[in-house]
């Protein structure tokens, strides 16, 4: 049986970090403490030499002490004068002696007569000096001046304070530094404790490789995630934004620290960027992209900032506005199946009652009608994929009683088109311009949309592929012909899914390609929408006849 001996979690950032700040305050108290007893042990010598100095001095000035020396037993007075020196002075000796170092007086009665311990021979010389010296009542601070009489050096006189005396009163002004130093030791330690218990709770606990491994790992995820990452703070400046955020807004250079309102971005995806209530799954427009947009705020107590995903549909939307062309001529196919299974008991019904002539005319009748709609639209439009998206709107035009007519204008062989200006941009184009179209132009008198498409020299940048439809409806108000291409503006009425976003995709998708959108008063009223796309020097322009002026459709 083996035991496991539990491995010790490692200390987080926050413990080691109050470890490293106690350990920082008690180096910093120690040494202050140690250079404060040193420093006041230092001042305190120097106060014991000032203090045996002054005594020295006094005692060599006072008249007694010379008198004293003069009669023939000096130890009998000068003793119990010194003694009450040390006693009213506080100094640990007074020692009075001969010229010679001869102790007249000691602290120690059995010293007296016996050579003076410490040097005296500046004394001698008529000098008064200070000197610390370890003599017979061990180390101790001392001043040595001679006594002077009559101009002449009759004794020499030292008082001192004991090196021991000198380290208590340190010790005691230690005993207070100490208490201090331990106070603050303490109120250090609390201090960074409080601030550390913060930290952990905002780092989880973690120690500083978690923080690390979780900051790569944060890293390596912003980077990775293809969707679009916008982070703002609380003042709705960018915080955070990853790669696909960058290139799905279509940002560049650092704009970390920018007000969204600076980004140029369109103003409607601004404000649901600055809007403070959520927003989930809208659909805006941005650059050259079709985004669907969520926010979410981050709060904690308090707005902290709003966090941004955003999904690139622009391919998606495409694709939608196909699957809608094709649903709309599925829808057209079924009706006109169900009118041709009409036309086909009609011709049974005819043959039936013996008309078969009749019937033969009738059939006829119906396919030449089918087959010159489609000769007329192939006819002016070779190229497959428009003239597909034709038909299809063409029949689904009849269905809502709206006539759509191809311009004898219209001229775009197969093949004419170049690679850079692909299929789906044109569905995109000119399918929402004729839906558009066709919703203005029904229940009007007469309901018809003309459609016109050609290509025409645009000098030295080569040709241009016009995309012109024109309706019967009320128009657009000249007010309103910017306005008009914006996301969300409408002048009908919202149904499922919203309005507004058809010619949004339009300006989008023709801006893609550096070509032109513009929307004018159509001839006999309604609005007359063109587009033109460069195509560049590889396709020659054909320029249809009849075409008056700059071409518009009849």
């Amino acid at each position: 049986m083996h035991l496991r001996v539990p491995r010790p979690r490692p200390r987080s950032l926050a413990g080691q970090l109050f470890a490293m700040q106690a350990v920082l305050i008690a180096v910093v108290v120690v040494g202050y403490a140690l250079f404060t007893y040193l420093n006041d042990r230092g001042q305190a010598e120097e106060a014991a030499g000032r203090q045996a100095r002054a005594v020295s001095l006094a005692i060599a000035d006072s008249p007694s002490v010379a008198e004293a020396i003069r009669t023939p037993d000096p130890t009998a007075r000068l003793q119990p004068y010194a003694v009450r020196v040390m006693e009213d002075t506080d100094v640990d000796f007074v020692t009075i002696m001969d010229p010679q170092g001869i102790r007249w007086t000691h602290p120690d009665p059995k010293q007296i007569g016996h050579r003076f311990q410490g040097h005296i021979e500046r004394a001698q010389r008529g000098q008064t000096f200070t000197e610390t010296y370890t003599g017979t009542l061990g180390p101790s601070v001392r001043a040595v001046t001679p006594i002077v009489d009559d101009g002449r050096i009759v004794g020499l006189v030292s008082a001192g304070i004991k090196v021991e005396e000198i380290s208590k009163r340190a010790q005691e002004q230690l005993t207070a530094l100490s208490g201090v130093a331990a106070g603050a030791l303490l109120l250090g330690a609390v201090g960074t404790y409080v601030i550390n218990a913060r930290l952990r709770r905002h780092t989880h606990g973690m120690n500083a490789d978690q923080l690390s491994r979780m900051h790569d790992y944060h890293q390596a995820a912003l980077h990775a995630v293809r969707e679009g990452l916008l982070m703002l703070d609380g003042q709705y400046r960018v915080a955070l934004i990853n790669d696909g955020g960058r290139e799905l807004l279509g940002v560049h250079g650092d704009v970390i620290g920018a007000s969204v309102a600076d980004l140029g971005l369109p103003s409607q995806l601004t404000g649901a960027l600055l809007a403070s209530e959520p927003r989930v799954d809208e659909v805006h427009l941005a650059a050259d992209r079709v985004l669907v947009v969520n926010t979410s705020p981050v709060s904690g107590g308090e707005r902290w900032g709003t966090v941004v995903t955003l999904r690139d549909v622009t391919e998606l939307q495409s694709l939608t506005g196909e699957l809608n062309s094709e649903r709309g001529f599925t829808q057209a196919l079924r009706s006109q199946a169900h009118e041709a299974a009409n036309r086909l008991h009609t011709v049974v019904s005819l043959i039936e009652l013996g008309r078969a002539e009749e019937a033969v005319e009738f059939a006829t009748a119906e396919l030449e009608l089918a087959q010159a709609l489609t000769d007329q639209v192939v006819a002016a439009v070779s190229e497959p994929v428009l003239a597909a998206l034709l038909l299809g709107k063409t029949a689904q035009a009849n269905e809502r009683g709206v006539e759509l007519v191809v311009s004898q204008d219209s001229r775009l062989d197969d093949g004419l088109l170049p690679p850079s200006l692909p299929a789906r941009d044109l569905v995109t184009i000119l399918g929402n311009l004729v839906d558009n179209a066709v919703d203005a132009a029904q229940g009007a008198v007469p309901s018809r949309v003309t459609v016109a498409a050609y290509t025409e020299d645009a000098g030295r940048d080569g040709s241009e592929l016009v995309l012109r439809v024109s309706d019967t409806g009320a128009g657009v108000d000249p007010a309103h012909a910017d306005l008009v291409f914006q996301r969300g503006f409408s002048t009908k009425p919202a149904g499922e899914g919203g309005r507004g976003l058809g010619l949004a995709l339009v300006r989008q998708a023709v801006r893609r390609h550096d070509g032109t959108l513009t929307v004018t008063e159509a001839e006999g009223g309604g609005a007359r929408f063109e587009a033109r796309l460069p195509l560049g020097a590889a396709a020659a322009p054909v320029t249809p006849a009849g075409r008056p002026g700059a071409g518009g459709a009849v």
